[in-house]
């Protein structure tokens, strides 16, 4: 598939705009000087119906979740039930900041402790974290969780036993948490038994 580049016509423009529309707005009021390109960017030069169907075609070269299995990356990248996207993406959840006043996140709050108190009633922990931001982080949490644990015990250990099958953050995770990684085979099936 070729580049929208090489598909650039000279003098071939997609939408053109008044030329005096921004006449009153000055770039330099707009953006902060480090932001302003000093250099004129050769863009390509492509009709309105030429970059519908570039980017069209290319969105059809993805493959996700929607198309079929897709056994790689962390569980995060596993198929999620649609209403979970949907209220995810919904704009008091995309626009909170973890530093925004507590007053103005109440709704958020009250979710994450539901949840918290869902998760505990159906494993039988009495806590649970929403700290975490993605996989790889949840599970170097969890290995900090199980040196504290064992650390308040007395009961020091310095080996962690991890498969090599298993995930590359693994290893990473539990030496980062203050392990040695001993590494066991795993037999034909990919697995430790």
């Amino acid at each position: 598939m070729k580049l929208i580049f090489e598909k650039s016509v000279k003098g071939r423009d997609g939408y053109s705009l008044p030329q005096d529309l921004f006449d009153d707005i000055k770039i330099e009021e707009c953006l902060p000087e480090y932001a302003v390109s000093k250099d004129k960017k050769l863009l390509s030069e492509v009709s309105e119906v030429d970059v519908v169907r570039h980017f069209t075609k290319l969105s059809k070269l993805n493959y996700g979740l929607d198309d079929g299995f897709y056994p790689l990356g962390s569980c995060t990248m596993k198929y999620n039930p649609k209403i979970n996207e949907k209220l995810a993406s919904l704009s008091n959840f995309i626009y909170a900041h973890p530093l925004a006043p507590e007053e103005t996140v109440q709704g958020c709050l009250k979710i994450i402790y539901d949840l918290n108190k869902l998760l505990c009633e159906i494993t039988g922990m009495d806590e649970y974290t929403m700290a975490p931001a993605a996989g790889a982080h949840g599970e170097l949490t969890g290995i900090l969780i199980m040196r504290k644990y064992f650390v308040d015990r007395g009961d020091i250990r310095h080996k962690i036993l991890i498969p090599d099958s298993a995930h590359g953050t693994n290893p990473a995770s539990a030496a980062m948490g203050g392990f040695q990684v001993v590494e066991v085979k795993s037999n034909e099936k990919g697995t430790v038994n």
